[in-house]
């Protein structure tokens, strides 16, 4: 069949072709003549550009702006902290999210094992704002404006994610679909796992057409889908108890005898309450020999009964829990269907933390836990840069005291109304408080640095100001609790660390305006301590 659309295509490059061929033999060879053959090539590669896929009007934000002529820093707001309880820190950034991501690859490229995020849907109803302005129905660029927003942020979640890394994204039907696509251009169609379906709320109410929309949807994309795996559910022992007590747990019922064998797994075996004797039943075997069944009368995995019916073995032979291989349910797509994952749910759980009315459309708690259970490690950075009500710190948490693990979070969302400090951070410290979490939290503000017009030696010392902050976040600690990392602004500073028998730490941030002398570098060398020249070491694109 033929492409149609690539011959146009073809036909529209031969013309570019012979105007430019026009140009390049005439006689006037000009500015203006090199100026519309730069045009050209230019036409010719957008004609020639990639034709399936996702099109769309790409718009400009204000934060692009202000991106352009500044640099991003984070500012810690160090009456907000939280203290820790092992030395590790979960993080709060407040501002827009494009400027904080930026911010994370400076820190976390690479690392993130899990990101989720709820984004706005764009429904038209004054759930997602652009420069400052709610995005109605009735905006002829609706999507396109959704779709740029949505794609320059996906784009250096990409980056962020580690090689074994997923990303979960909430969404209902308004942009379902093209965010599908977007997903498939950014983390590779190959890299798509599924699309989850969640229940979120009962069957009442008209939502109109005589229909009763209960679910949304969550697409999950992989870093690389070949090292991905998710770990559902383990399989429960429901048929196992301890009625006895023994002292090597829970157990069941089975049959000990075999299909195969021979004369040495054919014995008889007596039960020295009742005197009863059993063989292997009929055509079979037991299946062990004479000296393991004699260990497991003497252990107590051969239970003899002191009262036996017509026809029963008189014994019960144990099989331990512990001896089974411990194996798990995938996850299903449909798993998500229970009341516990509902709106209602969820609106009740952040009411009661910031009170009632305050955030709209919240996430359940055992749906965020639970996706960061099939899809983390004990140890796992879990990233979500549309951190709304805090939901999904609470859920780490809450996993974490659950399972022992170590996980940390690093949640992202702007102040408009107050969001951050009223919601998201005192959701967080309601659910540490109320929940004992032994949880640290650290809140860091967006912040800019000026460089239009200036060199990077001119605005380095004020990103050094900053610096400590992002260490802080690259190494999840605080260092007022902290040796095993050091920062260095001055000379005296080397000098008191030089004055020690025993450095105590691994890794040292040193400003570039402080030299250390060969013998000091080797010294550090000795004990393999790490250097790391700042603001250098986090804005390696600037010293250009």
């Amino acid at each position: 069949m033929a492409n149609i659309s690539k011959i146009k295509r073809d036909g529209l490059l031969k013309k570019i072709d012979s105007v430019k061929e026009y140009l390049l033999l005439s006689s006037v060879r000009d500015n203006k003549t090199e100026e519309l053959i730069t045009y050209l090539n230019e036409l010719k590669l957008e004609v020639d550009n990639k034709k399936y896929g996702l099109t769309f009007e790409e718009h400009r934000e204000n934060i692009d702006e202000v991106l352009s002529d500044n640099i991003s820093v984070f500012i810690e707001e160090k009456d907000l902290k939280i203290n820790d309880f092992g030395g590790k820190y979960n993080f709060l950034l407040e501002g827009d999210n494009l400027p904080s991501l930026e911010l994370l690859l400076k820190t976390h490229k690479k690392r993130i094992d899990v990101i989720y995020i709820d984004p706005p849907y764009n429904t038209g109803k004054k759930d997602f704002v652009y420069d400052d302005a709610f995005v109605d129905k009735n905006d002829t660029y609706k999507h396109s404006k959704w779709l740029s927003f949505m794609k320059k942020r996906l784009l250096l979640a990409q980056k962020l994610l580690s090689e074994t890394g997923v990303i979960l994204i909430s969404i209902d039907d308004n942009e379902q679909a093209i965010l599908k696509i977007l997903c498939d251009s950014i983390f590779g169609e190959q890299n798509f796992l599924t699309m989850f379906v969640r229940k979120t709320k009962s069957m009442t109410g008209d939502d109109g057409n005589g229909l009763n929309i209960q679910h949304e949807y969550l697409l999950a994309y992989a870093k690389n889908k070949n090292r991905v795996t998710f770990t559902g559910e383990a399989k429960t022992f429901d048929n196992y108890s301890n009625p006895d007590n023994d002292p090597n747990g829970i157990w069941t019922s089975a049959d000990p005898s075999a299909k195969s064998g021979g004369e040495s797994t054919y014995f008889p075996i007596e039960n020295p309450i009742t005197g009863q004797i059993d063989f292997p039943p009929q055509g079979r075997y037991w299946a062990f020999s004479k000296e393991t069944m004699k260990n497991y009368i003497d252990s107590g995995r051969i239970k003899f009964k002191t009262k036996i019916t017509k026809n029963q073995r008189g014994f019960i032979f144990k099989r331990y829990a512990e001896t089974m291989e411990v194996t798990t349910h995938p996850v299903g797509t449909l798993c998500f269907d229970d009341n516990a994952y509902m709106n209602s749910v969820a609106t009740s759980e952040t009411n009661e933390l910031i009170g009632a009315g305050k955030f709209s459309y919240p996430k359940p708690i055992e749906f965020i836990k639970d996706l960061i259970k099939y899809t983390s490690n004990k140890d796992s950075i879990i990233l979500d840069f549309f951190a709304g009500s805090g939901t999904t710190g609470h859920a780490v948490m809450k996993l974490n005291k659950e399972d022992g693990g170590n996980r940390k979070y690093i949640l992202c969302t702007n102040n408009e109304n107050n969001i951050c400090r009223n919601i998201t951070y005192n959701r967080l410290k309601s659910a540490i408080k109320l929940n004992s979490f032994e949880e640290g939290l650290k809140y860091l503000k967006v912040g800019f640095v000026d460089k239009k017009n200036k060199l990077y030696y001119e605005f380095a010392d004020e990103l050094l100001e900053h610096v400590k902050e992002l260490v802080e976040l690259e190494n999840a600690l605080d260092f007022d609790n902290n040796e095993t990392i050091k920062i260095i602004l001055s000379e005296e500073e080397l000098d008191e660390i030089f004055n020690r028998d025993v450095f105590g730490f691994s890794s040292l941030y040193i400003s570039h305006d402080v030299l250390l002398t060969g013998e000091q570098l080797n010294k550090l060398s000795e004990t393999n301590i790490k250097i790391n020249i700042i603001p250098d070491y986090f804005y390696k694109e600037m010293e250009e």
